[in-house]
């Protein structure tokens, strides 16, 4: 196909684009779309241009890659395809606005972490289970019935999950050169971890500490729960559950655990170690720590650790990332759930059939799935010795286009740090325990005004103090605590403890662990 013929396909997007037909396809009643098997081919007239949205930012040499993309989509589908990217900044209230303003989205991405069971539940994507036999066959067959069966809401598939295995749990990463170089701890604990960050500050004034990021309920709050009060999972509205005793769900938010903690964090940004902009900065920390702006994460998984030290050896060999995950201290890691990293088709979707077949494409086509992985071989990577080598990383990263959920274990490609990251997770498969926490459906019509008016109070009032920038923080609590049960957090709290318990006693979870589904 010519660059020209992509050329004629992308005016007709902008076409598209311009009217932005939102006219929705609903569901019938038992959750069934209505009337989307036909045809993807017969009567049409031109190529469909299909609209995929990703969380993150956008790689710089997207465009090329689209247009690649593109001559192969229309050659083989008669479908281009328009890639948006979100950016990180307030990425959840963006994602959010795709899936309720009307807008044309045909292809999203979706994860435990961006609320794929509450989104499913309420009807945002479109159910898979007729489509998947008649528009990607070959998607069907490749992925496990079991990882299927693992991301039903509602006894329905919503999402095509990703069939790579990994450990997405946290774990202390840290610039190991600077550590051999003023002799300081390892982090493998939140006492060793301060003393690292404490010998940072002394010995290297030019360089932040610790990064954290803007979302510090995920960067500060949840890491620590996860690695000091081992927590079953991010619960939200200031819940709490230990894994080792799911059932005993309580309020952390407020008591005197909750004091402690927020006092601990306070301690950290008296001593400079998180940024006074931490707030407001658009800077992933994974940037900043390849950049060398900051010397350790409190948290992160061990495949960002590895494209981390990627990234930063690429541009300074000398320099070395340590990492200890978080399992070595809370004695247990849970491997990734298939709702981790998925693709669905939004319910207003005008092309479903042609989604997921070009969807079945990117995952099982080697040609597209190394293309947006990888890049170009050549131009952006080489393949030497079995091993993926960068050859122009300010273009095209190793997985530049953020496709964790169309990872093919077949195509990957890795680099020769990788077997760092293999180590790890042979390590955490001795102490695997069962995801307890994920398969959790939360319901939230009952209070979704509740829930409205609480994130903005957590946002006004608990994230500064997360940051440290609270000078009385008892104060503070008190105040963040009045402001949240005006909101309405006992309702929305009394809901949650509920449904949990609820899916407690419906048997998900056994005396040895997650049942399988």
């Amino acid at each position: 196909m010519s660059a020209a013929a992509v050329a004629v396909a992308m005016a007709v997007f902008l076409v598209a684009a311009c009217s932005n037909n939102n006219s929705a396809r609903p569901g019938d009643a038992d959750g069934k779309s209505s009337s989307i098997l036909t045809s993807r081919t017969e009567g049409r007239s031109g190529p469909v241009v299909l609209q995929f949205y990703m969380l993150g930012n956008a790689p710089k040499d997207l465009p090329i890659i689209e247009e690649r993309i593109n001559e192969m989509a229309l050659e083989d589908l008669n479908v281009a395809v328009k890639f948006h990217y979100t950016t990180w900044t307030e990425w959840d209230q963006k994602y959010k606005l795709l899936l309720s303003t009307g807008r044309a989205v045909d292809l999203i991405f979706t994860s435990d972490w961006a609320f794929y069971q509450q989104y499913a539940h309420q009807g945002a994507f479109m159910a898979l289970d007729e489509l998947l036999p008649l528009a990607a066959p070959k998607l069907q067959a490749f992925v496990p019935k079991e990882m299927w069966d693992a991301v039903r809401i509602d006894g329905r598939i919503y999402t095509v999950p990703s069939t790579y295995k990994e450990y997405v749990t946290g774990g202390f990463i840290w610039r190991e050169d600077l550590r051999r170089k003023h002799g300081l701890p390892t982090p493998v604990d939140v006492p060793s971890f301060e003393a690292y960050l404490e010998g940072i500050r002394q010995h290297e004034p030019g360089i932040q500490p610790a990064a954290f990021g803007s979302l510090v309920d995920a960067s500060i709050q949840h890491a620590y729960l996860e690695v000091e009060r081992k927590a079953v999972g991010p619960m939200p509205y200031g819940l709490y559950a230990p894994y080792d005793k799911p059932d005993e769900i309580g309020a952390y938010w407020g008591t005197p655990s909750h004091l402690q903690d927020l006092k601990k964090y306070k301690s950290w940004a008296d001593k400079g170690y998180l940024s006074k902009n931490v707030l407001n900065d658009p800077v992933p920390m994974q940037d900043q720590i390849a950049s060398g702006a900051a010397a350790a994460l409190l948290s992160d998984n061990p495949t960002r650790y590895n494209a981390m030290l990627s990234q930063m050896q690429a541009q300074h060999p000398d320099w070395d990332l340590g990492y200890t995950p978080f399992g070595r201290s809370t004695g247990y890691a849970t491997p990734v759930h298939p709702m981790h990293n998925g693709f669905a088709i939004a319910a207003g979707s005008e092309h479903p059939e042609e989604a997921l077949a070009f969807y079945e494409k990117l995952v099982t086509d080697e040609r597209y799935n190394r293309l947006t992985q990888y890049g170009i071989e050549g131009v952006h990577y080489e393949v030497k010795d079995g091993f993926y080598h960068a050859l122009d990383k300010s273009g095209f990263e190793r997985e530049g286009m953020i496709g964790w959920a169309w990872r093919n274990p077949d195509y990957m490609l890795f680099e020769p740090s990788y077997e760092r990251v293999q180590r790890i997770f042979n390590e955490l498969d001795g102490i695997q325990k069962p995801d307890l926490y994920t398969r959790f459906v939360e319901d939230y019509t009952g209070y979704q005004a509740e829930r409205a008016a609480l994130e903005q109070v957590v946002k006004q009032y608990l994230y500064p103090l997360l940051a440290g920038q609270i000078e009385d923080v008892q104060e503070g609590l008190a105040i963040f605590m009045a402001n949240a049960n005006e909101a309405g957090l006992p309702k929305i709290q009394q809901s949650y403890v509920k449904q949990w318990k609820d899916y407690l006693a419906n048997g998900i979870v056994s005396d040895r662990g997650a049942k399988p589904q």
